[in-house]
C-alpha cells in the first residue's frame, strides 16, 4: 500500500483485510488531488462482480468514495458489447447506476452506420446516452502485465534474437517495449527450454515473487538451460528479481518475499548475495553503464524493489552521484534500474554487441530485416564465380539440375559483409537470417 508490503496473504484473508485499507486509499486519492485537477480512476475488472461487491474497493465501492461520476467501457473487438454494457447495468444497485453518466465502446472497426441501430437500441434499454465509439487503433502503450498479448509472442522474425523468460509472476515487463520497437531486434516470451533455444541474448525481467519464479525455472528446466547459455558466452542479462536471481543466494529470513523463512540458492552466474526485508527501495535515477562492451550508456530510469543485495563483483553502472549499482561478470549482468532502456543508449549499445558476436555488421543487419536476399550477404573475404549462389543448391524436381534458393540478380553494397561462414544447415540457416 503506498509503495510499502504490507505481507503475503491468501485471498481469503486479502478480502477480509480490504476495508480496513479504505483510509489509505483516500490518503494516497487526497495526496494526489492535492497536485492535479483532474484524476482519471481506471477500475479493476468489472464493476459487476456481484461476488465480490460487498466489499469492493476498486470499481464502483471508489467511485463512491470518492464521490466520481463513471463512464462504463465495452471492448467490441472482443464480441458481445451490447450484452457486456447492458449486463452490466443491470446487475449494478441503483445507486451505482446513478452514477454512470454515458457509455463507451472501444476498439470498433468497420462503418460507423451499421453500427448505429445497435447504438440506439443499447440507449433505449439502458437509459445512458453512448458517448462515444473509439476506432480500433494500434497504438504501442503499456499493458496491464497479465493482459498483455506482448507475452504470447515467441518467434523471432528479425536478425537478432532476444528471449525474455517468461516468469509466473512477472512485472514491469514494458522495460522491454524499447527493444520491440528496435528494427534489428525480435523480443520473444519463453516458457520451456524448448522455446528458450539459442538466442542472441537472455534476459531475466522483474517478478512480484522472486523465490518463487526462481524455483519455477529450476522445475521446468529452464534454469539449466541458461547457465549452460551463459556457460557458452550468450549475453544474460538480468532486471531486479531476475538480477537478483542471478546471484548465488537469495534469503528470506522474516518469509516477507515468499511467505515462509527460507534461503534458496540462485543460478549462480553473478557474485551477489540478496537478503529480503520489508523496507522498501524507491528512487528514481539516472546512471552511466560501466559494464564493458556496454560501457558509455546513460540510463534514466527507477528502482522499486525489497531485498537488499551483496556485491562482490564489478558493478554493472555507476549512478549520478558516482555508487555503484548492479553487477557484471563476463557476459552475465544484473541491474535494479527499470526503464534501462528508455534512453536508447543501452538498446543501441547492446545491438552493435549482438552484430559483433553474430560477425555482421549493422548493415548487413538491417538490410536482411528490409528483405534482401540472404544469398546476397557474402562472408568476407570470399569471392564467389559470377552467377553462384548459396552454397547448399537446391535440386529443381524433372530436371537433374542443380539451382540455388536465391537468385544472384540481387546484391548488396560490397561494404556489406559477413565475418563468419554461414551456418550450414537449412535449419540453422533460417534461425541466422
Amino acid at each position: 500500500m503506498n509503495g510499502e508490503v504490507r505481507g503475503q496473504m491468501p485471498a481469503a484473508a486479502y478480502f477480509k483485510l480490504k476495508k480496513s485499507l479504505i483510509p489509505d486509499i483516500l490518503a494516497a486519492y487526497d495526496s494526489l488531488a492535492e497536485e492535479v485537477d483532474i484524476i482519471v480512476i481506471e477500475g479493476a475488472g468489472s464493476p459487476a462482480e456481484i461476488n465480490l461487491k460487498a466489499d469492493d474497493i476498486v470499481n464502483m465501492g471508489l467511485a463512491e468514495l470518492v464521490d466520481a461520476p463513471v463512464l462504463l467501457a465495452g471492448d467490441i473487438d472482443r464480441g458481445g458489447v451490447f450484452a457486456q454494457l447492458y449486463g452490466t447495468v443491470e446487475l449494478l444497485e441503483p445507486a451505482e447506476r446513478a452514477r454512470i453518466k454515458g457509455l463507451v465502446i472501444n476498439k470498433f472497426r468497420g462503418d460507423a452506420a451499421i453500427l448505429k441501430p445497435g447504438l440506439t437500441m443499447l440507449e433505449e434499454k439502458t437509459h445512458l446516452p453512448v458517448l462515444g465509439v473509439v476506432p480500433y487503433l494500434r497504438v504501442d502503450i503499456e499493458d496491464e502485465d497479465s493482459l498483455s498479448s506482448r507475452l504470447e509472442s515467441n518467434t523471432a522474425v528479425k536478425p537478432l534474437d532476444a528471449a525474455i523468460l517468461r516468469l509466473p509472476h512477472i512485472s514491469n515487463f514494458t522495460d522491454f517495449m524499447p527493444l520491440e520497437q528496435h528494427p534489428l531486434l525480435s523480443v520473444r516470451y519463453v516458457q520451456s527450454p524448448r522455446q528458450l533455444g539459442a538466442p542472441d541474448v537472455v534476459i531475466l525481467p522483474g517478478t512480484k515473487n522472486t523465490i518463487d519464479d526462481l524455483l519455477w525455472l529450476r522445475q521446468c528446466g529452464l534454469e539449466a538451460a541458461v547457465q549452460k547459455l551463459a556457460t557458452s558466452g550468450t549475453p544474460v542479462l538480468g532486471v531486479c528479481g531476475g538480477y537478483q536471481m542471478l546471484g548465488e543466494t537469495l534469503a528470506d529470513p522474516e518469509g516477507t518475499e515468499s511467505g515462509r523463512s527460507q534461503t534458496v540458492r540462485g543460478l549462480g552466474l553473478l557474485p551477489i548475495q540478496t537478503v529480503f526485508t520489508d523496507a522498501k527501495h524507491r528512487t528514481q535515477d539516472t546512471a552511466t553503464v560501466t559494464a564493458p562492451q556496454l560501457a558509455g550508456a546513460v540510463l534514466t530510469g527507477y528502482q522499486i524493489h525489497t531485498g537488499r543485495t551483496a556485491v562482490q563483483g564489478v558493478p554493472f553502472c555507476r549512478l549520478a552521484d558516482g555508487s555503484a549499482e548492479g553487477c557484471v561478470k563476463d557476459n552475465v549482468a544484473g541491474t535494479y534500474l527499470h526503464g534501462l532502456f528508455d534512453t536508447g543508449e543501452l538498446t543501441e549499445k547492446l545491438v552493435q554487441l549482438l552484430c559483433s558476436r553474430k560477425g555482421i555488421s549493422l548493415q548487413c543487419a538491417a538490410a536482411l530485416h528490409a528483405g534482401v536476399p540472404s544469398a546476397a550477404v557474402r562472408p568476407a573475404g570470399r569471392r564467389r564465380a559470377p552467377g553462384a549462389g548459396h552454397e547448399r543448391p537446391v535440386r529443381r524436381h524433372g530436371t537433374g539440375r542443380e539451382e540455388h534458393p536465391m537468385t544472384p540478380q540481387h546484391h548488396l553494397p560490397a561494404d556489406i559483409e559477413r565475418t563468419e561462414p554461414f551456418p550450414s544447415s537449412p535449419q540453422s540457416w533460417t534461425q541466422w537470417v
